[in-house]
Formats: C-alpha cells, structure tokens, sequence
C-alpha cells in the first residue's frame, strides 16, 4: 500500500492519557511518528498537540478511528494529509516587498500552497514588474462609500476559491468588523512594528524621532481589534541614531518579508493553533 505523510493537530481540556491515545492509534493503524510536539497550558488548562506521522492507511480510514478518541477527550482536532496543500489567497496594496517574497518562496518551493488569487485595490498595471504566472488577479477598487459592496465581492471570491487562508501582504486598508469576523482565524496581517507600536502615519518616522533602538514586525491573526489580534511571529533588528528614517524604512521592509514569511509557513504545516487571545506556534 501507498503510505501517506499527515498532520494531527488537536486541541483539548487536559487530562490524563492523551498522549498515549493518539500515539497508540497511530501505531495501531500501521503509522510512524516522525515528530511530536505538545503543550500544556497551565492558565487555561488547555492542552495542544501536533504529530507529524507516515501511514499506509487512507485518510477518510484514519479519520472514521479517530472519532472515538476525540469524543472521550474533548478533542477540537484536523487531520490533513501533507499533499493536500492549503489554499491561500493574498492581498496587497501598493508596497508589494512582501507580496514579492511570496512568490518567490512559493515558487522555489519554500512555501507549499495553491494560491488562489490575488486581491488588490490598484490595477494590475501597479504590478507591471511582477510575473504572476496564471495566478488570478482581481482588482478590487475602494472607497468609504464602497467599501461593503467591495467587502461582499471579496468573501464572494474566497468562498467560490475555497480559500484556507487570506494573507495581508502590506494591504493598506483597514478590514470591517464584519470581514474581520467572517475570516476569524482564516486571516494573517503582518504589522510594520514590534507590537505594541507606534500609532498613526509614518511610523518609522516617529519611531526615528523618539529615539528607538530597536524596531521590528509582527504577524498576527486579524480581529475587530485592530492590531490586537494573536501573535505568530515577531522579529526585531537593531538601529542606532546614525540611521535616517530612510534606513528605518529598509530595514523594516526586510523584517516585514521574513516575519510574514515564517508566519506563513507555520500555518501552512499546522504549526500554529489559537489559544484564545494567544497561539501556540511549534517550531520547526
């Protein structure tokens, strides 16, 4: 029989035994664990897991067995074969550095994923530079007036695509509260600082005025609370008072590419399962 590589994740109240139930099921359905990570949670007394395990079993199989185990503990829990790759949709404004490096890592194969399209709110001519293969492109223009018919189009395209997940790659518009509900979890912004930041226009100009040593870039999972949704992945680089704002911008933007990047990459291995106002992200 073939044998298939998959990916567990599951979510839980701890108890007892849990480890044991999930390690046994897979040795008992022919698998080989090949990397196995967990936490517990001791403030929510939630527990999370991720194994990474090869099995000569099919999947709708492994998944019908599991069912027992995830009613006795309560199990939130996915199981996905690691060729089912995930779909993902990118959004970009006019800074296109991160929508750039995406395409790249996808393309030299560092991100594996099918993307679906990507949404911006310039024309494709802003982009005449980039080659996006027979990746869709969709320019969805917006103003204050026609931001929910805008808004409506776009989770149209995500639902009809099939999207896993939307990645904000420096998209300059702030979503609604609505569209931040509707993408719970399913959405990915990287911030241009080390939250909490600095508010408002020009934040490396502020940032250059009081006087900062170190800026950074943060990607989080969009919410209604703007800029306040879990963190994935944070980075840092060290300035001095000889760097001009123009060198923050610069440095910044290399910060942006590599936080968003790993983010992405996190997710696209299940590496990262939400714990209410936090995530736990396993390190690969």
């Amino acid at each position: 029989m073939t044998t298939e590589n998959y990916y567990l994740t599951l979510t839980c109240p701890n108890k007892p035994g849990i480890i044991a139930a999930v390690s046994t099921y897979i040795f008992q359905a022919g698998g080989d664990i090949e990397e196995a990570q967990q936490f517990d949670d001791k403030a929510s007394k939630q527990f999370f897991m991720r194994v990474s395990f090869s099995c000569p079993t099919d999947g709708n199989t492994l998944r019908s067995g599991f069912i027992e185990i995830a009613k006795r503990f309560e199990l939130t829990w996915d199981l996905r074969a690691v060729k089912d790759l995930k779909r993902v949709l990118i959004m970009a404004s006019k800074l296109d550095h991160c929508l750039v490096d995406l395409l790249y890592r996808w393309r030299i194969g560092e991100l594996p994923m099918i993307i679906c399209g990507i949404v911006s709110n310039h024309p494709r001519e802003v982009y005449a530079s980039i080659d996006f293969a027979d990746i869709p492109f969709y320019h969805l223009p917006v103003t204050a007036e026609t931001k929910p018919a805008q808004e409506a189009k776009l989770l149209e395209i995500i639902a009809d695509n099939k999207v896993d997940m939307v990645i904000l790659a420096r998209y300059m518009q702030i979503l609604s509260d609505n569209l931040s509900s509707e993408l719970s979890g399913r959405c990915i912004n990287v911030h241009h600082s080390f939250l909490p930041s600095f508010k408002g226009a020009k934040p490396y100009h502020q940032a250059h005025a009081r006087g900062i040593k170190l800026i950074g870039a943060t990607a989080h999972f969009v919410t209604s609370d703007l800029d306040e949704g879990p963190i994935i992945e944070q980075d840092v680089t060290r300035v001095t008072h000889g760097d001009t704002p123009e060198d923050l911008v610069r440095k910044g933007r290399d910060l942006e590419r590599t936080v968003l990047s790993r983010a992405l990459r996190y997710y696209l291995h299940d590496r990262v399962l939400i714990n209410g106002a936090t995530s736990v992200v396993f390190s690969d």
